[in-house]
């Protein structure tokens, strides 16, 4: 069976947006109201299988706004590159290397 993590973004009772965590292998749940906090619980729940997670899949609520999305995408890139500069090295390497 495949490690697979369900990444949905929400929107809580006071407006603010939140990424709820599932792992879809044993049901946990997280609510993860930054990406620093959503990158320590994607890290933690994927120790539990040796960081050998297969796949992140991506929804979002209905009533998620656009700008908010925008939020979301820009601190993704923000954090992606934090994360590129502190390994030295591309996340994402081009198919081939």
């Amino acid at each position: 069976m495949g490690v697979i993590f369900t990444s949905t973004i929400k929107i809580d009772a006071e407006n603010k947006w939140f990424i709820e965590l599932k792992d879809m292998v044993d049901g946990r749940v997280a609510e993860c109201y930054d990406m620093q906090e959503y990158s320590e619980k994607v890290e933690d729940f994927g120790s539990d299988y040796g960081g050998n997670i297969d796949a992140v899949n991506w929804y979002k609520d209905d009533n998620v706004p656009p700008h908010v999305m925008d939020m979301i995408r820009q601190a993704m890139a923000e954090h992606k590159a934090e994360i590129e500069e502190k390994q030295g090295e591309p996340l994402i390497k081009p198919e081939g290397e």
